[in-house]
């Protein structure tokens, strides 16, 4: 895996992958690099739940999310909470461990902080 990242000038910044793919960021206005990352281990996690849900009949899936950061530098995560949102006819035991899968083993970027932040999570069906 390959990228770089470029000052686009003031606050701005553009994150670009090998394939020239990119993300534009704010570190003042947003979604600032501390933002995208909580988002990216809720990105990562629901398409875990996406791929594990696969075979089932269902309609939206999306996750709320709340943290807690360091009061001093470095600002880090201490917590992250995430509140799994699926709407379908599905099994609650398949979700509940598609979401602890995730967690333990797929999600490249949880596993990645898992260490130093805690993470927990709720599900509603709908």
């Amino acid at each position: 895996m390959r990228g770089s990242v470029y000052w686009a000038g003031g606050t701005k910044l553009r994150c670009e992958n090998q394939h020239k793919q990119a993300i534009d960021v704010d570190w003042e206005d947003g979604p600032n690099p501390v933002q995208i990352l909580l988002q990216m281990v809720a990105a990562c996690s629901i398409v875990d739940v996406v791929k594990g849900l696969k075979s089932r009949e269902f309609g939206r899936v999306w996750i709320d999310m709340d943290s807690e950061r360091r009061e001093e530098q470095p600002r880090s995560f201490t917590k992250m909470h995430f509140v799994y949102n699926v709407e379908g006819d599905v099994p609650e035991k398949l979700v509940r461990r598609t979401i602890e899968k995730s967690h333990e083993k797929y999600c490249s970027v949880s596993n990645t902080i898992n260490d130093k932040v805690d993470i927990t999570w709720d599900l509603i069906l709908h």
